[in-house]
């Protein structure tokens, strides 16, 4: 009984143990497209920098098509950004998921060890009343041994006596 429950409640930890890694690393791939997207969009701010700098133009003015050219970086910085805000919505479900799933795992914990402990106080309240029982046992046996030894004594008694009487009549007669 001990041996299956302690199996069942390291199986149940191992198995925990295994959504909680599964779950870091789901986190951390996360983490690290979060990353490359933030360093994509440095490096798309950086060649932004430059095509505002930029002038092809004649006395060194700036072209439409080097403006067209920063906004379209521009237009591709901003929907970086979009992606970036999206992947960092995922990644806060993850965390908020990981919360859950940790207040989940106390409640669970708490609610265990509270139905330990309230077997573990029945066990010991059934371990009380066999005491109880087991010293009540052993006085009446006690009693009944002491009983039969007086009856037996008595029955002696009785037998001595009735035997010397019998022996008194026969001398006398």
């Amino acid at each position: 009984m001990i041996r299956s429950l302690l199996l069942l409640i390291c199986l149940s930890t191992t198995i925990n143990v295994l959504a909680v890694q599964n779950d870091t690393s789901a986190y951390q791939v996360q983490r690290l497209k979060i990353n490359s997207l933030l360093a994509e969009r440095s490096a798309r701010f950086g060649q932004y920098d430059l095509s505002l700098s930029a002038r092809t133009g004649i006395f060194g003015l700036q072209t439409k098509n080097d403006l067209k050219n920063s906004n379209e970086i521009l237009r591709s910085i901003i929907l970086n950004d979009n992606n970036i805000f999206r992947e960092l919505k995922v990644l806060m479900n993850y965390k908020d998921q990981e919360v859950q799933q940790v207040h989940s795992n106390a409640n669970n914990t708490a609610k265990r060890i509270e139905a330990y402990m309230l077997t573990i106080k029945k066990l010991q309240d059934q371990n009380e009343e066999l005491k109880a029982k087991t010293i009540d046992i052993a006085a009446k046996e006690k009693k009944e041994t002491y009983t039969i030894i007086f009856a037996a004594l008595i029955i002696i008694a009785a037998i001595i006596f009735f035997y010397s009487r019998a022996r008194k009549k026969v001398r006398t007669s």
